[in-house]
């Protein structure tokens, strides 16, 4: 069994004992059946909560081509794992039927926007209208305060502002403050990341010490989980079609066919099948049905973006520039660049180095270097971000 020193190890957040102390000890946590969720309620078990395990019924595109599913959250060995874990640990287990909500909130946006030739992002959209919703209403229900989930993020009260603040996790590597960049302060002041300081080799050590060994062997997911992987083509052939234009470069000469252009993405190199390639998709002339690529990469950059819907996670909007760091997908490093007021419900920002291949849909998310003091560390506040136009 895993002491308490070697828990505490990593020096939690100073406000995670406070919610603790004034918030009473029922939490609700949301159990996907993974390494993270699962140690997740360990360690809140262990310091003394009385967590809830709870499980969302998600669907799964029901077609024999999709065959990725060997760990999808939402497939029913994930949500029988959660089960048995939280017997393990003596804790209630409950499932919510989130079928309908996710089709809905997800999948219908993920359909509609690559329909509109754009890049969505599922899991962003997830986290701030389904997944988080789900669990507070469930909450409310159970009487309990707080909510937690196995994301790699932290969470600090700034006593100045009154505001709670979003800060990158101690793993760098693994932080998911770009998919958490959309949550309002009214659940960020209710949620814990019990995960917040702990690198992932730190929860595999764990995961070994208290016989979770199975995790081991077990894929993380990355994908979309209602169609993963290699799959997810042939869900959206069948969700919109296939409708065959002309492949050309910035000039208009012709170079192959493409099956809709709704495959394809800004930056995209693979799947072009071109000869004396390589090609990476520029743009689209959606009017005439045509896939504009080129072999320059320089013609893909660009440093000024509009953003519109945006997020400000402390719920105010900047009245002034900012000069800050941003990023525009999730496994790109920080750059330096600037954002100012915003206009008529649209946020500008320019970045100092051109950015490659910047995707509308996408979310370009923005951060300011942390002023915590050393004694509960340094890292980067999520301010919080937008959708690329």
């Amino acid at each position: 069994m895993i002491k308490k020193a070697e828990i505490l190890k990593s020096n939690p957040p100073a406000n995670f004992f406070r919610k603790k102390v004034v918030g009473g000890k029922k939490i609700i946590v949301g159990m996907s059946g993974g390494l993270d969720s699962s140690i997740s309620l360990l360690l809140l078990k262990k310091q003394g909560w009385q967590p809830i395990g709870v499980s969302l019924k998600l669907p799964v595109w029901k077609d024999k081509k999709n065959l990725s599913r060997e760990n999808a959250c939402c497939k029913k060995e994930a949500v029988d794992i959660a089960k048995s874990i939280c017997k393990k640990l003596n804790v209630p287990f409950y499932i919510l039927d989130a079928e309908k909500d996710f089709k809905k909130e997800v999948v219908d946006y993920f359909i509609s926007e690559v329909k509109n030739n754009r890049t969505p992002n599922p899991c962003v959209i997830c986290n701030r209208h389904l997944k988080f919703k789900k669990l507070f209403e469930f909450a409310k229900k159970m009487k309990a305060n707080f909510v937690a989930t196995g994301h790699y993020a932290k969470l600090r009260f700034n006593p100045k502002t009154k505001k709670y603040e979003l800060l990158m996790a101690k793993d760098k590597h693994k932080d998911q403050t770009y998919y958490l960049s959309f949550l309002p302060q009214k659940w960020l002041k209710k949620i814990i990341f019990p995960l917040s300081d702990y690198l992932k080799d730190e929860v595999y050590q764990l995961a070994k010490k208290e016989g979770f060994d199975f995790f081991f062997a077990r894929k993380q997911s990355q994908d979309f989980c209602f169609a993963a992987g290699e799959s997810l083509a042939c869900f959206l052939q069948e969700e919109i079609g296939k409708k065959s234009g002309l492949i050309t470069d910035a000039k208009g000469k012709k170079l192959g066919i493409h099956n809709g252009l709704h495959f394809y993405t800004i930056g995209q190199r693979k799947g072009l099948k071109l000869p004396d390639g390589p090609y990476f998709v520029k743009g689209f002339d959606i009017s005439k049905n045509i896939l504009i690529v080129t072999k320059n990469q320089k013609e893909i950059i660009q440093k000024e973006i509009i953003l519109s819907p945006f997020h400000f996670i402390s719920g105010e909007l900047p009245k002034k520039k900012i000069e800050l760091m941003a990023k525009v997908r999730y496994q790109q490093s920080l750059n330096k660049a600037a954002i100012f007021p915003p206009k008529k419900g649209k946020l500008k920002i320019i970045f100092k180095k051109a950015q490659r291949a910047v995707t509308p849909g996408q979310f370009c998310i923005f951060y300011l270097p942390s002023k915590a003091s050393a004694k509960e560390g340094k890292g980067k506040v999520c301010l919080g971000g937008g959708v690329i136009n």
